[in-house]
């Protein structure tokens, strides 16, 4: 059975078709339901509930207070919360209270979405599995033999089993894309810098190449929702007028599974141009980051708009396979978008031969964060 759309949700909400507390109690009963993956570290029942019946007297006034309004959502535990324990799932931070909330919580709390809990996600960001959690390990919504891919893998469980309807997350070589791609959801980072990323562990040590590469990313579960989300930060331009030019990376890491599925899905798109994508980028060596990209756009994007590849380069590994390897998903195809800070989506891409879901991957250049969104949903919505 599909789960209901924010989208959709959101305008039942406006016309009182849907109450704000019985979606709030629908979303954490769907919690401790779904114990066994593990998603959220902590889980703010009360505060939600108390949140959900302001937000329905409010909007039985006729206050509404944006599209958000209502709607539960989830923060990955990169990101300070005031008053409630932010950790990365890291022991260190297990009792770790901010006292201030990140730049982009505190946006959300604007838009008078309801944080219903911070979820999971690999230690310190630091793999790509979401096995190693002082918290215990995530596991995949659609098969728990599985991983949900990390470091936000917690998310993208999450809103893949229907416990919230989006999250906000964090993606510095892929952690929101590569999740998204095996829970089979949609995950979306914009170009660096588009949403604030202020108030991830405030105050905390970080590595500058961590920094510089990391972008604030959303999950959901359409392109659609997403787009919704992301108004509560940014107003996006609108797309430019008339068909993008789409071009197939040729130099793609991909094993035999995926490769099938990637150019059975790109029949959709028609004649594509051949581009080769920089994967051999300096990664975390960042001493050229800012001139490359500012140059980036011209060299990339010469002859197209908008790029498509496989968002991994293999199935989804089981748990018992990635134990022990926290970077038993490869970033190869995803962290050159984080490199020259470009936007960049991953949205479902059928199924491989263990019905384990795939991702497909849109990148655009800098700034045209509406480019990717909207070659997005049209592939989704007219698949």
């Amino acid at each position: 059975m599909s789960l209901p759309s924010l989208t959709d949700t959101s305008q039942q909400i406006r016309a009182g078709a849907v109450s704000p507390v019985d979606l709030v109690n629908e979303c954490l009963g769907k919690i401790p339901a779904h114990s066994n993956l593990n998603a959220f570290i902590t889980v703010l029942a009360d505060q939600a509930l108390a949140a959900a019946r302001d937000a329905e007297r409010e909007i039985k006034a006729g206050r509404r207070l944006g599209v958000l309004h209502g709607i539960p959502i989830g923060i990955k535990d990169f990101y300070d919360t005031a008053g409630i324990r932010t950790t990365a799932a890291f022991k260190a931070f297990a009792n770790r209270v901010p006292a201030k909330d990140a730049v982009a919580v505190a946006q959300l709390k604007r838009a008078s979405a309801i944080l219903v809990g911070k979820t999971n996600m690999h230690e310190l960001g630091m793999g790509t599995t979401s096995l190693v959690s002082y918290f215990g390990p995530v596991k995949n919504p659609l098969n728990a033999d599985y991983i949900a891919g990390g470091s936000s893998g917690g998310s993208a469980a999450a809103v893949a089993a229907g416990m919230c309807f989006a999250t906000l997350d964090t993606d510095a070589v892929g952690s929101c894309r590569l999740p998204a791609a095996c829970c089979s959801v949609v995950g979306f980072k914009g170009t660096y810098g588009l949403i604030s990323t202020q108030g991830i562990l405030e105050g905390e040590k970080a590595d500058p190449a961590i920094v510089a590469l990391a972008h604030a990313a959303i999950t959901t579960r359409s392109v659609r929702d997403t787009a919704l989300v992301l108004r509560a930060f940014v107003k996006l331009e609108a797309p430019k007028p008339g068909n993008p030019r789409i071009g197939v990376v040729t130099n793609f890491k991909a094993t035999k599974p995926l490769r099938s599925a990637f150019e059975a899905a790109i029949e959709r798109f028609g004649k594509l141009a051949e581009v080769t994508a920089p994967f051999d980028n300096p990664g975390f060596d960042i001493r050229n980051i800012e001139s490359d990209r500012r140059t980036i756009a011209g060299k990339l994007f010469k002859d197209v708009d908008l790029l498509v590849l496989p968002t991994t380069t293999d199935t989804t590994p089981t748990v018992t396979a990635a134990t022990g390897n926290p970077l038993a998903l490869s970033a190869e195809n995803t962290m050159f978008a984080n490199y020259y800070g470009l936007p960049a989506i991953s949205i479902p891409m059928g199924r491989d031969p263990n019905g384990m879901p795939l991702g497909l991957q849109i990148v655009g250049r800098p700034g045209e964060d509406a480019a990717v969104l909207g070659l997005a949903r049209w592939y989704q919505e007219t698949g």
